[in-house]
């Protein structure tokens, strides 16, 4: 039973319990209020139950223990408050569990902590929990995502927690954890984004964490760290750590301008080389005013060929010379164009010092706002990482061999193209064609990733960012056809997208996107907000399943993508949907009835699918769905489509 985003007022009515064969509960983002009843805790059959995004208030009642048969609990951003039950320690086929953004208090239970082998993710952020960590977390070997972010948690980091192995995302900030970075997470091989900022942690860097192979984002700002920085793995690349506000570090690569560590030995040498110095000083006197005259001569003479400096993103992004980009592309062969866009062209390369196979976005910089552009892109990608977005490996901002201004980022190649080529690829033959068909399941999971990569940009950034084009062309798919989100050359940072509009930037429409994709709001010069993103996605999200571009020829005389979609909800949903997903659903095998069962399955969830990417473009921004809850309602989608038992298969 859904009844998602429908504006539904008032409270969950106690007999709720007598539905004893409900196995699905979806009442999120609407506008409930009251409390979870007791009740509920007799749905013996509930595998997923959904009420995030609405007012409840009071307790997480005890009787949601007795709902063994849970796999997936989504309570977030609503006002519940008091200590999280450890009769929840009860679900142990519990897969997800979302507990973020309420006023929950207390110590973490144990029990909800040590479900021993099914855990996936759990969200416990934006609480007021207290208390120290579990030791029993170590074993959740499961746990994929862990986010205890922003709570009042204290004591140290458990031993324990390098038992959780499957770890791919720790967040962990804006604690009161105390204590050194436990030796024991060197076993999290898999770890991805570790973000243990703004605690009280203290000691040295551990040396293990240059070792982490697939860590691409690590922020340990903020704490009481000392010592020397190391130099390898993560910490060789600006961009994917930050260690502001630890006062006593030293060492580490050239960009951090930290002071040069020094051992005890040197301090003893020190007092020896004090006479020394005084005796060549004043000789040396002399010698520099030598050396400054030939350094100014040098200095006037290589201005005109050395790169231009002094912007913040320089000292983050390793960069690379202009010659190097032009071996990689073979002097940017027509060949090896691969793209164009507003402010400039895509080229494929192979780098020659690693032999690394990119894509080089060089700026056409006598387009008005393509040198803004450049510096946007920089600017938003400097602290972010996530796996749905593009990867931005170095730069380059200088002059070519003609004396002209040249600017470029070098992004990770995406070797199945963009989004746009597989909905609407060029009519070479059919074969062609055939290639390019992505199934239901393919497309669900690049709508998951886009979104998850908004929520990522919108609400896990230490500064939000708005991406303002948002586009089948901006997503690139690598060779598991995972999406990955880019063109960040129109983003916007919040604070500064709050009070300041885009009237600067250049696009297809002068403003703030693409035509058809940018939010109507853009267009009457509303400013910047993530909600202008969400229509992009909502938009996006319609074109992936519908097939049509917002600007199909159909759409005229006030018919829109939104409104063509909106109309077929709920019974004909069929009629708007791709005719290869209609296709896909009729094609099973099977008796008659199982055949019959399928299909409604798999059209129940595209109209749920459809129902979502309509939510999203709505005209007003304040009637759109937060993009956190998109990820949520597609991710509940999939795993209806799925089953329990391929929950998580790509």
């Amino acid at each position: 039973m859904t009844f998602g985003r429908n504006q539904i007022r008032g409270s969950i009515p106690s007999g709720i319990g007598n539905l004893i064969g409900l196995d699905t509960l979806g009442l999120e983002m609407n506008q409930l209020t009251g409390v979870i009843p007791n009740s509920i805790g007799k749905l013996q059959n509930l595998g997923v139950l959904a009420l995030g995004g609405n007012k409840i208030s009071g307790n997480i009642p005890s009787s949601m223990g007795n709902i063994t048969s849970l796999l997936e609990v989504y309570l977030s951003a609503n006002n519940l408050q008091g200590r999280i039950p450890s009769s929840l320690g009860n679900c142990q086929n519990l897969l997800i569990l979302h507990l973020d953004q309420n006023n929950l208090s207390g110590s973490i239970p144990k029990e909800v902590i040590s479900i021993p082998s099914s855990s996936r993710i759990l969200v416990l952020s934006e609480n007021q929990l207290t208390g120290s960590l579990p030791l029993e977390v170590g074993k959740l070997a499961n746990l994929g995502y862990f986010n205890l972010s922003h709570n009042r948690l204290s004591g140290e980091i458990p031993r324990t927690l390098g038992s959780c192995v499957s770890l791919e995302f720790l967040y962990m900030e804006g604690n009161l954890f105390q204590g050194p970075i436990p030796e024991s997470l060197s076993s999290l091989r898999a770890l991805q984004i570790l973000n243990l900022s703004h605690n009280n942690l203290s000691g040295e860097i551990p040396k293990f964490l240059a070792e982490l192979k697939l860590l691409t984002s690590l922020d340990l700002s903020f704490n009481n760290l000392e010592g020397e920085v190391p130099v390898q793995g993560i910490f060789a690349r600006a961009s994917g750590f930050s260690m502001l506000g630890n006062k006593k570090l030293c060492g580490g690569m050239p960009q951090l301008n930290l002071s040069r560590c020094t051992s005890k030995k040197s301090r003893k040498l020190k007092s020896s080389t004090k006479l020394k110095l005084i005796i060549a000083i004043p000789c040396g006197f002399v010698g520099i005013i030598l050396v400054v005259s030939y350094m100014l001569f040098f200095f006037l003479k290589e201005k005109k060929s050395r790169p231009a400096s002094g912007s913040p993103w320089e000292s983050t992004f390793q960069r690379v010379a202009y010659e190097d980009l032009l071996q990689a592309t073979n002097g940017f062969s027509p060949a090896n164009l691969i793209g164009a866009g507003s402010f400039g062209s895509v080229y494929k390369g192979i780098l020659r010092s690693d032999g690394a196979a990119v894509a080089v976005k060089v700026f056409n910089l006598l387009r008005e706002g393509a040198s803004k552009s450049f510096m946007a892109e920089c600017a938003a990608l400097i602290n972010i990482r996530h796996r749905n977005l593009v990867k931005v490996l170095t730069a380059c901002s200088g002059i070519d061999f003609q004396g002209n201004d040249f600017k470029a980022l070098v992004y990770e190649f995406m070797v199945n193209g963009s989004l746009e080529e597989w909905l609407h690829p060029a009519q070479i033959s059919d074969e062609a064609h055939k290639r390019r068909d992505l199934s239901l399941l393919q497309r669900l999971n690049i709508a998951i990733d886009v979104a998850s990569a908004l929520d990522y940009l919108h609400n896990h950034c230490q500064i939000a960012i708005v991406h303002c084009d948002l586009k089948p062309s901006n997503v690139l798919l690598d060779g598991d056809l995972t999406a990955h989100v880019g063109d960040f050359g129109l983003a916007r940072l919040l604070p500064q997208a709050s009070h300041q509009l885009c009237l600067d930037q250049t696009s297809s429409i002068g403003l703030k996107g693409t035509i058809g994709y940018a939010a109507p709001e853009y267009g009457l010069g509303s400013e910047v907000s993530p909600y202008g993103d969400v229509y992009s996605y909502g938009i996006l999200l319609l074109e992936v399943f519908t097939g049509r571009r917002p600007t199909d020829g159909l759409f005229k005389d006030g018919l829109n993508l939104h409104n063509f979609a909106k109309t077929a909800l709920p019974i004909s949903v069929a009629e708007v949907l791709d005719p290869v997903l209609v296709t896909e659903a009729e094609e099973t095998s099977g008796d008659a009835s199982r055949r019959m069962s399928h299909i409604g399955n798999h059209m129940e969830c595209l109209a749920a699918i459809v129902k979502v990417g309509v939510a999203c473009s709505a005209e007003f921004p304040r009637e759109r769905m937060e993009i956190s809850s998109v990820a949520v309602e597609l991710r509940r989608i999939r795993h209806i489509l799925l089953g329990p038992q391929t929950h998580g298969k790509r």
